[in-house]
């Protein structure tokens, strides 16, 4: 595969403190993000991988939140993640959606942490840019 092909996206607003309409300190996804970062440092596929901090993935009530997208593979969305305890299981369960051709993280397969917080499980956009529809 090329390199940077894949990506982990980390929600950087989630697990905020709010006061007064502005952000508090460090939020937890930024803490989040920060440990996968330097873990990712050592891990054997850091070239694979771009990890990348998201403003804002719009699953609020569900913090922390992470995704994987790879191109031509179906894209996985997380959340209820811990900010502390998660990111090893972030980067084995990443080993694993780029092990896979098409992406599929069968739950059974997947670090405790990533089975209970699926949220989405998305079809890749290769597959519906070849769907012609003909209606109406």
């Amino acid at each position: 595969m090329n390199q940077k092909q894949h990506t982990i996206f980390v929600c950087t607003t989630c697990a905020s403190i709010w006061q007064d309409g502005k952000r508090v300190g460090e939020s937890g996804g930024q803490r989040l993000l920060q440990q996968l970062q330097e873990l990712a440092q050592t891990w054997e596929l850091q070239h694979q991988f771009s990890i990348q901090g998201v403003e804002c993935m719009s699953a609020c009530n569900h913090a922390c939140v992470i995704a994987f997208k790879g191109e031509g593979k179906l894209t996985y969305l997380f959340g209820n993640l811990p900010v502390d305890g998660s990111a090893s299981a972030v980067l084995q369960c990443a080993t694993q959606y780029y092990d896979k051709p098409d992406g599929l993280l069968p739950w059974s397969e997947r670090p405790e942490p990533l089975k209970r917080g699926i949220l989405a499980k998305i079809p890749p956009l290769n597959k519906w840019a070849k769907l012609t529809v003909n209606c109406c």
